[in-house]
């Protein structure tokens, strides 16, 4: 089982982050990367899932061959900044299932709204990966795994590329079960809810729409 929160310290990982946050970073840059990062943390956040053995034949002899095992695993962008996570996992994990969950932050209660909700189906038997760039006042993520519990899911573990204390803190209170990858922790929140450092309106520089 992973810890509650696991930072990922490696340098590829760390000088990746570095340029995502540089304000004079492009689009396309900044969509490049974090599809890069993406696939890092991907590594970190399912280094246990549950394998078997598959005999199978190599050009040489017969073999027994470690496999996974067990359902495919479920992604679930939180729209729309998870979609630039959800795509570089996806590229190492192609089979898995996704889901997508819409919620928006109101920017007067910074609570959050939602406006779409599709998932697989067997959440149960699966481990779920949600995914959102930021983990800020935690608020969105909370009520993203809310969603994700009440279909059923019981693995799940939760993948962004910042994460503030807040938030962290946050998750822990109403989500103890459910570990947290990250590749940094920020030092807080400004007064509009967003992480400092950080690097800005993730989906905005993402999609160009800052």
């Amino acid at each position: 089982m992973l810890d509650h929160l696991t930072v990922v310290t490696h340098p590829l990982v760390q000088h990746k982050l570095t340029i995502m946050r540089d304000k004079d970073t492009s689009t396309k840059s900044f969509r490049q990367l974090l599809r890069e990062i993406s696939q890092l943390l991907a590594y970190e956040v399912t280094r246990e899932l549950p394998m078997t053995i598959k005999r199978i034949e190599t050009p040489i002899c017969p073999m027994d061959a470690p496999t996974l095992d067990g359902k495919k695993l479920a992604l679930i962008s939180i729209l729309r900044a998870g979609n630039g996570l959800l795509d570089g996992i996806l590229e190492l994990v192609p089979s898995a299932r996704v889901g997508f969950v819409g919620l928006y932050r109101d920017p007067d209660t910074l609570q959050p709204v939602q406006y779409y909700y599709k998932v697989p189906e067997g959440l149960d038997g699966r481990l779920v990966i949600a995914v959102d760039p930021m983990l800020a006042t935690g608020n969105s993520s909370v009520a993203a795994v809310d969603l994700l519990k009440k279909s059923g899911a019981t693995n799940i573990r939760f993948l962004c590329l910042l994460a503030a204390p807040e938030g962290i803190a946050r998750m822990k209170e109403a989500h103890p079960d459910v570990p947290i990858v990250t590749a940094a922790v920020d030092s807080h929140l400004n007064d509009h809810g967003y992480i400092v450092p950080g690097l800005g309106d993730a989906g905005d520089r993402m999609f160009g729409t800052k």
